[in-house]
């Protein structure tokens, strides 16, 4: 008789959705006559690629832990600041690796940033689930109010660590300027993030699908009784979800922080609105939804603050309505509390 597994049974896939997925390329077709000059239309797509990436590093976690874990943490915009202030525990004793015109070394300085980012953002990501969220779970409205005082008390933490000062960090030297072919101009610093957020969503697509862990994360979604009876303990991989999503929300606030080259405490919380945006665009839980989402609100913003500057605020609203009519569950759904 053949010995019963010890993994939940693998769950059935859902047809891959690709209407969603068409939206993004039609987007930038549609565009395309509107902005008029190709070289333009070039430069404002990358731009917004780019610009989307940074967007998708800032919420990737924040989705995973609002769709999967069914826990609102308004005090993931405090991670994105810490990870960007984390980048002054690297350039300080490395700051001769930003100002040499060497890739390879700026690129090791980057790196060196991101990791020192994601340890810092965990380790705070552990404490805050333990002392801050763990006593709320279940309670939405003790959520809020909760993570907003973790999120004061954290800010207030980073001003006394740092300074509430402005503090200016430079970009390394090999990732300034653009690349420019003919009258298209691509900024080196983009086409970095572009790269990086692509690698990202394609590590997580793959964890969350492919891997063991992945398995035991969407079971645990669907059914954490059933996780639990095969001997796993769910609230144990849940809190390292929460950690996972406050190291990639360390991860966007490094690329972010450079983007912006200048610090400051509510820096994250600056991006916090566009971040839900996207999150409920893309769908609770869903990476490849917040991926899309990200790259559809930013190129809109590119394309309408180009062709009518007066529409640029209200650009990312309107994307979110006209989504929210016709999915009212977001473009991917994956929790459906």
């Amino acid at each position: 008789m053949a010995a019963e597994s010890n993994t939940p049974a693998e769950l059935p896939r859902a047809k891959t959705d690709w209407l969603p997925l068409v939206l993004i390329p039609a987007l930038a077709l549609l565009a395309l006559p509107f902005v008029g000059s190709p070289s333009t239309w070039v430069t404002l797509t990358v731009a917004g690629l780019a610009m989307g990436m940074m967007i998708f590093l800032m919420a990737s976690g924040l989705t995973l832990v609002f769709g999967l874990m069914d826990i609102i943490n308004f005090g993931h915009g405090v991670f994105i600041s810490l990870g960007a202030y984390a980048t002054l525990l690297v350039l300080g004793p490395l700051a001769g690796w930003a100002q040499a015109d060497s890739l390879g070394l700026n690129l090791a300085l980057l790196l060196l940033c991101i990791l020192a980012a994601m340890l810092v953002t965990g380790l705070v990501g552990a404490v805050f689930e333990r002392v801050i969220v763990r006593p709320v779970y279940g309670s939405h409205l003790k959520q809020i109010l909760v993570t907003m005082g973790g999120l004061i008390v954290t800010e207030q933490l980073i001003h006394a660590i740092w300074g509430a000062s402005p503090i200016p960090i430079p970009l390394p030297q090999s990732l300034r300027g653009a690349f420019v072919f003919g009258d298209i101009v691509m900024e080196r610093y983009r086409v970095v993030a572009v790269v990086i957020g692509i690698a990202v969503f394609l590590g997580m697509e793959l964890l969350l699908n492919r891997t063991r862990i992945g398995l035991l994360i969407r079971a645990g979604v669907e059914n954490p009784e059933m996780v639990e009876a095969l001997g796993y303990r769910i609230r144990r991989l849940f809190v390292s979800v929460f950690i996972a999503g406050s190291a990639l929300a360390g991860l966007g606030g490094v690329m972010w922080a450079f983007y912006r080259q200048t610090l400051t405490a509510g820096m994250g919380m600056e991006v916090m609105v566009l971040v839900f945006i996207v999150i409920i665009i893309g769908g609770l839980g869903s990476i490849t939804g917040c991926f899309v989402g990200s790259l559809l609100v930013a190129l809109v913003a590119n394309y309408v603050g180009f062709i009518e500057p007066k529409l640029a605020l209200i650009s990312n609203i309107l994307v979110m309505a006209l989504v929210l009519i016709w999915r009212p569950q977001g473009l991917f759904p994956v929790a459906r509390r």
